[in-house]
């Protein structure tokens, strides 16, 4: 070792720079014990300059591992006039930025990744929520919407589908979000205790300041069980990392259970279902028939089924069984009522602007005025401001039309189309398992999203746009013959 450097963990160092650095450190704890920020401030900025210039793609796993512990601007900041999730969106910003600037000056996409199926689809959405921000009944609100989802799409669906040629950013996609969600399961649970575990008024708000409430929380460890689950058997996996992975599987599976969150419980039975139907390659026009015999049996008992569920009294409870029984309350239930006002005015919306709609990201704001008095609950408001439609379906619809609706299905349709190609084509286990595990938890969100949307929120859109981007990138190289499965010959 040279007599001007130091060794730190291996790594030869001159000895300018340790001594630098240990000046820096001090200087800057001192400065933040007297509430003074501005080194730490040169020193993030300085961190986010080195890696924009030389290894911007650290900035999308750094998104991923800070989305869970992001807090929303409005809870430092009460009167602030729009609520960024911080340090997350911020960053999704900072990396829409660089990839624009990267593709005019390189072409960062290939043609494969810009054609692909899902890829049209979703610039077509993109397309229909522009057209719908310069029809909509509030412009400002809408174009507002179509910036935030433009950041959310770019950075976390078209720049991951490059990353995802590698299995190693496949792993570390699942493991950032998963260690640093972890956490905040156990800050919840820990939280929990003190007002008593399986108490469910506490269970609204333990998540918060990371998550707003519990539905949202419930929905992303719905998300993330599949994922697990499916992790237990990859191949070569070693018996540590298995015992691992039990644990932490356990630790969501508790948490969904104290989470109080009855769409959550929903989509896991759901998916349960699905991946029956996927394992034992169940023909797709069997499932088709069964599910049109059922609608065709609801329609035709439709009076006696609702005369039963008004009859149901149940409401939400602390005890399990009478929380789950709870679901069917359309009687008394002030959360199931509800949704159905909120659905009742999307309707009444609807039908006055049907083709285009009111314009994204303002239900909203326009929703009170269509509520009927017989609709209303304890928790409606006369403004308004309590929140979105509380559907994934029909939010597009009464904000963009029917198109809006239609556009989104197609997105959905043509990445299962894909994840299924994948699964029955594929002969390499971990694609198949990889493509299974992503079905999986991306159905979890969709069947939630019959009763809630949170696309809006950077908690839900870096999973959900990111496992369409795995689907996306498994397609792509994992059927090609030439580089038949994720990272090519840097894996094989």
């Amino acid at each position: 070792m040279s007599k001007n450097n130091y060794s730190i963990f291996g790594i030869q160092l001159p000895k300018i720079f340790f001594w630098v650095s240990i000046l820096f450190i001090l200087t800057n704890s001192l400065l933040i014990y007297f509430n003074n920020y501005f080194l730490l401030g040169i020193a993030i900025i300085a961190l986010l300059a080195y890696y924009s210039l030389f290894e911007f793609e650290k900035i999308y796993f750094f998104i991923v591992f800070t989305t869970s512990i992001s807090i929303g601007l409005q809870w430092f900041f009460h009167e602030a006039p729009f609520n960024l999730a911080l340090p997350s969106e911020p960053l999704m910003i900072l990396l829409l930025f660089i990839i624009m600037l990267k593709s005019i000056k390189t072409g960062m996409f290939e043609k494969t990744i810009l054609v692909h199926p899902i890829s049209l689809s979703i610039l077509f959405y993109l397309f229909w929520i522009f057209l719908t921000s310069i029809t909509s009944s509030m412009p400002l609100v809408s174009f507002k919407y179509l910036i935030s989802k433009i950041w959310f799409v770019f950075p976390l669906y078209f720049f991951p589908v490059i990353l995802f040629r590698k299995q190693k950013n496949i792993l570390l996609f699942f493991s950032l979000y998963i260690i640093s969600f972890s956490f905040v399961i156990i800050y919840s649970i820990n939280k929990h205790l003190s007002f008593g575990l399986f108490d469910k008024n506490a269970a609204h708000f333990v998540m918060q300041p990371f998550f707003n409430d519990h539905t949202s929380y419930g929905a992303i460890l719905a998300m993330y069980i599949p994922i697990l689950a499916g992790l237990l058997f990859f191949p070569k996996i070693k018996p540590y990392i298995r015992f691992i992975i039990i644990l932490v599987l356990s630790l969501y599976s508790l948490a969904l259970l104290l989470s109080y969150t009855r769409a959550a419980w929903i989509s896991i039975v759901g998916v349960t279902i699905l991946a029956t139907l996927i394992l034992f390659k169940i023909r797709i026009r069997y499932i088709i028939v069964a599910s049109t015999v059922a609608v065709i049996f609801l329609f035709i008992y439709r009076i006696e089924i609702i005369d039963k569920l008004n009859k149901n009294k149940q409401d939400s409870s602390m005890e399990l069984s009478a929380h789950i029984q709870s679901m069917s309350n359309i009687a008394t239930d002030a959360s199931n009522l509800e949704r159905i006002n909120r659905w009742n005015s999307a309707l009444k919306m609807f039908k006055e602007r049907p083709i285009l709609g009111w314009g994204p990201g303002a239900y909203m704001f326009q929703y009170a005025p269509f509520q009927m008095a017989r609709d209303k609950t304890i928790i409606s408001t006369d403004f308004g401001e309590a929140g979105n439609a509380h559907s994934e379906y029909i939010s597009p619809l009464v904000e963009q039309g029917v198109p809006g609706l239609l556009i989104f299905l197609i997105v959905i349709i043509t990445t299962f189309a894909t994840a299924l190609k994948v699964y029955y084509k594929s002969k390499n286990t971990k694609i198949k398992l990889l493509s299974l595990i992503s079905i999986l938890s991306l159905s979890t969100y969709l069947i939630h999203g019959l009763l809630n949307n949170y696309l809006d929120s950077d908690k839900a859109s870096v999973p959900f746009w990111g496992l369409i981007a795995l689907i996306c990138a498994l397609d792509i190289y994992a059927l090609d013959e030439k580089n038949p499965q994720p990272g090519g010959a840097e894996e094989r």
